[in-house]
């Protein structure tokens, strides 16, 4: 039975650089998939582009291409799927381009993938009845509309394998789900349908996606056993070798650092995943409850017994606005009684505020090292030093600012044992607030461009 290699080497922008490389020389990869977006990243990259009509990528990929080039030239059979194109695929494809061409890959074509953006339409969607009102609350859009910095549906991977079909080497998209980046290579390479029929295949190319798209979270990283003997500083990046009928193995490169087994397998399958017995993407309906997990070998898991359900007729839509300003800081408190001291040395900071006149719509004091991280998973503990983090939300900038001058006096104003102010004063930072809705699938237009 043919069976297709699809390696995932990165799992967000800010992912280990190398990682791609090392998987893409080592993997025996027919695909390697790069997964980049995250709903905060695509409002940075919003704003990116506002400044510059040639920016709003993740500027890492060209890079990482760059560093491809060699392996591409000795593998003319390996392709390149990412999501890096953010908001604004096309001038990420066009890059891809100039990077192939010099390597000498100018037979190499790059499909776009676009039409995620749904900013530009916003107002003809809204007049048209798509209310994109908030899942959560049922609240219209229009209450936020003045606000808004990106708003893009999550295709699916009918228009990846798409671009594959017309001869992509490299394809490019925009916001499209994470999964979709491995089940648009596997719906071309085996012929796989979008209906019914083929609803149990799509889960398992869904399921594997899934497994692989937060990169070494699949191979040992955050894994609950994890220890020096995982060898997380050479952890290998993960593979799934998926045959046509939708079992498919999950691995990693023979002799990388980390581990692949049932635990870190089972921990990545219910990552993100609020109902199990349906996971909502727009190609299919997945059941994580289906699949069998079963050890073949060393650092490698065998999946099988996939199921799912035809895909809904809605795209989600990830909504990003402006939500006013942050800023948190922090300072070390030593010594005896450090948690005390400094749950006291935070509420310090918010009574001079007070004093000038000054609350904020959310603060926040932690002692981080007693247990504030995980509040009352923990027990209670008197450690000798903890970190103060205090953080401010508010609509005024000015009111923020203002806050960020607050941590400094304490070196010589506060406690006893206070000490750890080297890195100046905190920054202030714009909130994008996130507001997920649906728009009718009928209503978004999926865009396959060639370049070369």
């Amino acid at each position: 039975m043919k069976r297709v290699r699809i390696g995932n080497g990165c799992g967000f922008w800010g992912d280990n650089l190398d990682a791609p490389v090392r998987l893409a020389e080592t993997g025996r990869l027919d695909y390697l998939t790069l997964e980049y977006l995250a709903e905060l990243t695509m409002s940075i990259l919003a704003l990116l582009r506002q400044r510059d009509p040639q920016a709003g990528y993740a500027r890492d990929f060209p890079d990482v291409l760059d560093r491809l080039g060699p392996v591409l030239a000795s593998h003319p059979n390996l392709k390149v799927v990412t999501n890096a194109g953010g908001m604004n695929p096309h001038a990420c494809g066009a890059k891809a381009k100039e990077v192939l061409t010099r390597h000498g890959l100018t037979a190499r074509k790059v499909g776009v993938v676009s039409g995620d953006d749904l900013l530009p339409r916003l107002d003809g969607l809204i007049a048209a009845g798509h209310t994109l009102n908030h899942l959560d609350t049922g609240e219209p859009i229009d209450a936020i509309r003045s606000k808004l910095v990106s708003a893009n549906a999550y295709l699916g991977a009918r228009p990846i394998a798409d671009a594959l079909k017309l001869g992509a080497s490299v394809v490019v998209t925009g916001r499209v789900a994470d999964a979709s980046l491995t089940v648009g290579p596997l719906a071309h390479e085996f012929g796989w349908g979008w209906g019914e029929a083929d609803a149990d295949r799509l889960a398992a190319g869904t399921t594997a996606g899934h497994l692989i798209e937060c990169g070494a979270q699949a191979t040992g990283g955050l894994w609950v056993n994890a220890d020096e003997s995982t060898r997380l500083a050479e952890v290998g990046y993960p593979i799934a070798e998926v045959a046509e009928d939708g079992t498919f193995t999950l691995t990693k490169p023979a002799g990388t650092g980390g581990a692949v087994n049932a635990e870190t397998v089972a921990e990545q399958l219910l990552y993100e995943v609020e109902d199990p017995a349906r996971y909502f993407t727009p190609d299919v309906v997945a059941d994580f409850t289906t699949p069998r997990l079963a050890e073949v070998g060393p650092d490698a898991v065998e999946i099988r017994g996939c199921a799912g359900l035809p895909a809904t007729d809605t795209y989600k839509v990830s909504v990003a606005y402006r939500d006013g300003y942050t800023a948190a800081g922090t300072l070390v408190i030593a010594g005896p009684h450090a948690v005390h001291k400094a749950r006291l040395s935070g509420q310090i900071i918010l009574d001079k505020l007070r004093q000038a006149g000054l609350t904020f719509d959310h603060a926040h004091i932690e002692a981080l090292g007693a247990g504030d991280s995980v509040p009352g998973v923990l027990p209670a503990a008197d450690p000798p030093e903890v970190v103060l983090r205090v953080a401010v939300r508010d609509a005024r900038r000015a009111a923020v600012e203002r806050f960020t001058k607050e941590f400094a006096p304490l070196v010589t104003a506060g406690f006893p044992g206070t000490t750890g102010y080297t890195t100046g004063r905190p920054p202030v930072r714009e909130v994008f607030a996130y507001w997920p809705a649906l728009v009718a699938k009928s209503a978004v237009e999926p865009r396959v461009d060639l370049m070369g």
